[in-house]
């Protein structure tokens, strides 16, 4: 009797092995296909009307987003999309002139703005895995090269209207192009976090030569370079994080604090000669937590010469509105002046944002709204 159970019981087993494998592949296939739907959201608020005036000071200036993501989730950024943020008929729309793609290549899962662990399974292995990118399998360096070679496509079959800014002569070639009507955006390249550089020194070159051009030492763990705000211990700079900013200052590589420890930004600050960023992040004078800037670390950014990014998601500035956004840079002008105050948007960095880069015109409606000038708008 037991002898005639066994072959229904393999055949049943069979097929509950099949229909499994089934439903893992077809997660797979979709999970790889809705991701960015799901990390990279847009939950519409209602936007003004635009202002004539507004509208018009915003196509006259010069708009710069300070820091992107959209390279990490493998679309074709040169087609519309409905994922996401950011692609390039969204920034024409937007009067983008410059998109700074940010390039994070170790992300813990779990990553938070309180505490996070270096040693949690990595997302962007994760993302890699269900996206079946080959991103799954290399090693930090080699992320971000890749992640150069795509921009770098994304240029070359542009045909023109997407330029790679690697110096200050290309970014005043991509301004006088755009005051003369051309319908180009320039594309500059950045780093979240140095463990990029895999603690060996000949890689800072090796990905200037790529491209990049801003570099945050941290991101959201302490690393070999720098604490983090959201490490375990926080600290400041290492011997090794002294060495590279150096070294990215010879080599003109701005220095991001965005997601560095009070302690490490306030060294980076004593050590730096040249201006430093802040890419995307808020201000706990309009939005506090660990996350935001000190009303002193605005001070100290501006006093080196740089600029402080606000980003358009809620723990930037604890909401989704434009005139969240804009409450957020008024406090920064207001503090240190417009010529210290930029957008730094953070779309396509796993945010929920209340709207996508095709509707920046609503931040300069809101800037007006806020009673900033037109003067202050344009340095903004």
């Amino acid at each position: 009797m037991s002898g005639g159970r066994h072959p229904r019981r393999r055949h049943r087993r069979t097929r509950l092995a099949a229909i499994l494998l089934a439903v893992v592949i077809g997660v797979w296939l979709v999970a790889g296909a809705t991701l960015e739907g799901f990390v990279n959201r847009v939950e519409p608020v209602a936007l003004p009307e635009i202002l004539p005036r507004a509208r018009a000071l915003h196509e006259a200036s010069f708009v710069a987003d300070l820091h992107a993501d959209s390279l990490l989730f493998e679309r074709d950024l040169l087609e519309p999309s409905s994922q996401g943020h950011v692609d390039l008929p969204r920034l024409e729309a937007g009067g983008v002139g410059l998109q700074v793609f940010a390039v994070p290549t170790v992300v813990p899962i779990g990553a938070n703005i309180e505490r996070t662990k270096a040693n949690s399974i990595d997302a962007i292995t994760l993302v890699g895995v269900l996206q079946r990118s080959r991103m799954a399998w290399l090693r930090p360096t080699q992320r971000a090269l890749h992640r150069a070679g795509q921009l770098a496509d994304l240029v070359r079959r542009s045909q023109g209207t997407l330029r790679l800014i690697e110096d200050q002569d290309d970014l005043e070639r991509l301004h006088a192009a755009r005051l003369d009507g051309a319908n180009v955006v320039g594309a500059l390249l950045a780093i979240e976090g140095a463990h990029a550089l895999e603690s060996e020194p000949a890689h800072l070159e090796l990905l200037h030569d790529a491209g990049y051009r801003m570099i945050g030492l941290s991101h959201f763990f302490d690393n070999d370079y720098a604490g983090s705000a959201h490490g375990e211990e926080r600290g400041g700079l290492t011997a090794l994080g002294r060495h590279t900013l150096l070294e990215m200052e010879r080599l003109g590589i701005v220095v991001d604090v965005a997601h560095m420890s009070p302690t490490a930004l306030d060294e980076t600050l004593a050590l730096a000669t040249r201006p430093v960023v802040s890419s995307h992040g808020g201000v706990r004078g309009t939005c506090d937590n660990r996350r935001n800037l000190s009303d002193d670390q605005v001070r100290g950014i501006a006093a080196s010469g740089g600029v402080i990014g606000i980003g358009h998601w809620k723990t930037a500035v604890c909401g989704l509105e434009p005139s969240d956004v804009a409450r957020a840079i008024v406090h920064v002008v207001e503090l240190v002046g417009a010529d210290h105050a930029a957008l730094g948007s953070d779309y396509d960095g796993a945010t929920t944002v209340g709207f996508d880069t095709s509707a920046l015109p609503a931040i300069t409606h809101a800037f007006l709204e806020a009673g900033l000038d037109e003067t202050a708008i344009r340095k903004v």
